[in-house]
């Protein structure tokens, strides 16, 4: 059986033959999004990005020194992000030393390695931004925009309720082909369970943001499994249209090697089904 969400937040059967979509969906560009302007479109709110990282020595120094440079008062920037945590989420590398000398607050993971979601659960805990957005620690192209194209929905725009980034990935030398978790379980799993998800580019996508008071009544599921069950428990609850997306451009990354891509893919159709379940009323 299929789900589907009704305006009212709540799910629906979806017949055979029948898609389910929403035809509603806010997408941009991150180029409509200006730090300056973004800045002003504050209002008093403060902003907080936090970094999830595991043994992410050679991205994240750049990527803490890019937000903290550009987008902080304290670093010389616009006055967008009020502050910048990395998560270390049981390193072994130097990535809470480079997370450091760039400018973050380091806090530490609950317990060590203990997953994606719970995590960001402690970015959450640690932070005080009215707004938090979360960035992978992985990324070897960052740049400002991925911070500011997801602050934009959310300081432009008070019906939106997350805002997930989606990009082309490489793989290795293609210009394409990353993302095979998303291809080969994210997108199988909504098409099937939650169609009302397929307008989502990126189910999967770490760059994502949202009031705090989101999370709060919407707080990140463990593991892998954080971000699809994130769009499904917003979508049931508030409506898959209060959802923006945006374009951040290309997303250059580490690939992991197939074998370790298992874990993730398991995590995320268990939590899938279970919200799935839920919503039957099984």
């Amino acid at each position: 059986m299929r789900f589907a969400m009704r305006d009212d937040g709540t799910m629906t059967d979806v017949a055979p033959g029948e898609t389910g979509e929403s035809t509603t969906a806010r997408r941009h560009v991150h180029s409509e999004f200006d730090a300056g302007t973004l800045a002003a479109a504050k209002a008093g709110r403060a902003v907080s990005v936090c970094i999830p990282a595991r043994n992410e020595a050679g991205t994240i120094g750049p990527i803490v020194h890019t937000v903290v440079s550009q987008l902080t008062l304290q670093g010389g920037g616009v006055d967008l992000v009020d502050e910048v945590i990395v998560i270390d989420d049981g390193s072994t590398d130097a990535t809470a030393n480079e997370a450091e000398s760039a400018g973050a607050r380091v806090v530490r993971g609950a317990t060590p390695s203990g997953g994606k979601g719970q995590a960001m659960r402690v970015g959450l805990e640690a932070s005080s931004g009215e707004i938090v957005a979360f960035v992978d620690g992985d990324v070897a192209n960052f740049e400002a925009h991925f911070v500011t194209g997801l602050l934009g929905p959310l300081l432009t725009d008070d019906d939106v309720t997350v805002v997930k980034g989606f990009y082309r990935r490489p793989l290795h030398d293609a210009p394409d082909g990353g993302g095979r978790v998303t291809e080969l379980m994210a997108r199988p799993v909504i098409d099937l369970l939650f169609p009302a998800l397929s307008i989502i580019e990126q189910p999967l996508a770490g760059e994502t943001a949202a009031p705090r008071w989101v999370f709060d009544k919407c707080p990140p599921a463990d593991g892998y499994a954080v971000e699809i069950a994130l769009l499904i428990d917003v979508a049931s609850r508030f409506g898959v249209e209060t959802i923006a997306q945006v374009d951040l451009g290309v997303r250059v990354h580490r690939n992991r090697p197939l074998d370790q891509l298992r874990p993730q893919a398991t995590e995320i159709l268990a939590a899938s089904l279970a919200r799935s379940l839920l919503a039957n009323g099984s």
